[in-house]
C-alpha cells in the first residue's frame, strides 16, 4: 500500500514538472517569437527610411539645397527656390512623382549636409556637395553632374594671385567645404576665418576682415562678376573634383534610381539646359564643357 503511495505520488510530481517545463518552453517561444516580430518590424521600418515606397506614399521628395549660394542654390526675392541644383532637383520630383512641384525643398548649410542625409531629413542633398573620399566614409554618393575646382577670390586694390600669397594673411572660408579641408591639409600655416553661411563669407571679404575668399571657382568666378573691386586672382586650385548627389549610407535604392536618372537625362542633354537655364548668363558657353557632366559620366 505504500508503494502504491510512493508511486502516485512520484507521478503526480513528474506530470507537473512536465507541465512547469512545457509552459517554460512556450512562454519561450511566444518571448522569441514576439521579439523575432518586433525585430523583422524595426528592421522594416528603418529600411523605409528614404525608400522610393515611402517617397511615393509621403508625395513628396525631402531633397537639401542651399539658400545662399548663388547661382546653385538659393532663396529669390518672391522667396522660391531657384538655381542649377534646383532646377535638376525639381526634374527629379517630376521624373518620380510625376509633378516638379512634389518637392520639398529643405534648406542646408555646408557643415550640416551629411547630418541632415544621417538624421532622415532629407532623402537627397543636393547642395554643390563636392565628393571627397572623407565624405564618402558617411553618405553615399550618385553619378556626378558637375565639375568644380577651388578658386580665390581678392580685392582689385590688394589681388591674391597665388595660395603662398595667404601667409601671413587670413583666407575666408565656408565651414564643412573642400576648401577649409584642402587649406587644412596643405596650407596649415595659413589662418583661417570660418563662418557657417556663404553670405557670411561675402560679407567678411567687402569688410576687409580677411584678405581672400577661398572656395568654389565656379562660385567665386560669379560673384567677382556681381561685385566691381573684386577679382579672381587665382581660378584654379588644386585638382578637379566633382559634384553629386548624395544619400543616406546604404540606401543602394534611391541611389540606384538617381544613378538611372541622370543616364536618362543624359540622352536629353538636360544638365546643358540646366546650365543655359541657370548659368549661361553668368559665365557664357565657354564655361559649359568645364562646369557640366551629362550621363553622370565624366568620360
Amino acid at each position: 500500500m505504500i508503494k502504491i503511495k510512493r508511486f502516485i505520488q512520484v507521478l503526480i510530481i513528474t506530470v507537473l514538472a512536465l507541465g512547469i517545463f512545457a509552459g517554460c518552453n512556450n512562454a519561450s517561444s511566444n518571448s522569441s517569437s514576439t521579439t523575432s516580430t518586433n525585430t523583422s518590424t524595426n528592421t522594416s521600418t528603418s529600411e523605409a527610411k528614404g525608400s522610393i515606397a515611402e517617397i511615393k506614399e509621403r508625395g513628396k521628395i525631402r531633397i537639401g539645397v542651399f539658400s545662399d549660394k548663388y547661382p546653385f542654390g538659393y532663396v529669390d526675392e518672391n522667396g522660391e527656390n531657384q538655381g542649377f541644383d534646383v532646377y535638376i532637383a525639381r526634374r527629379f520630383a517630376k521624373d518620380l512623382l510625376g509633378d516638379e512641384s512634389k518637392v520639398e525643398f529643405v534648406l542646408v548649410d555646408a557643415a550640416s549636409r551629411v547630418a541632415f542625409l544621417e538624421s532622415n531629413k532629407v532623402d537627397i542633398i543636393m547642395a554643390n556637395f563636392t565628393v571627397t573620399e572623407e565624405r564618402k566614409q558617411k553618405v553615399d554618393f550618385a553619378n556626378p553632374y558637375m565639375k568644380v575646382s577651388l578658386g580665390i577670390v581678392s580685392p582689385e586694390s590688394a589681388p591674391i594671385t597665388s595660395v603662398e600669397q595667404l601667409k601671413g594673411k587670413k583666407a575666408i572660408v565656408a565651414k564643412g567645404t573642400t576648401a577649409e579641408t584642402y587649406l587644412t591639409k596643405n596650407y596649415p600655416d595659413i589662418e583661417q576665418l570660418k563662418f557657417e553661411q556663404y553670405t557670411e563669407i561675402f560679407e567678411a571679404l567687402k569688410d576687409g576682415r580677411g584678405a581672400a575668399i577661398v572656395n568654389d571657382n565656379t562660385e567665386v568666378i560669379a560673384w567677382a562678376k556681381q561685385n566691381p573691386g573684386f577679382v579672381v586672382g587665382v581660378p584654379s586650385l588644386g585638382g578637379q573634383d566633382t559634384i553629386a548627389p548624395a544619400v543616406k549610407k546604404g540606401n543602394k535604392e534611391l541611389l540606384d534610381w538617381i544613378n538611372n536618372e541622370l543616364a536618362a537625362l543624359g540622352e536629353e542633354k538636360f544638365i546643358s539646359k540646366a546650365y543655359d537655364e541657370t548659368l549661361a548668363e553668368i559665365y557664357g558657353e565657354e564655361y559649359k564643357e568645364s562646369i557640366v557632366i551629362e550621363g553622370g559620366n565624366l568620360e
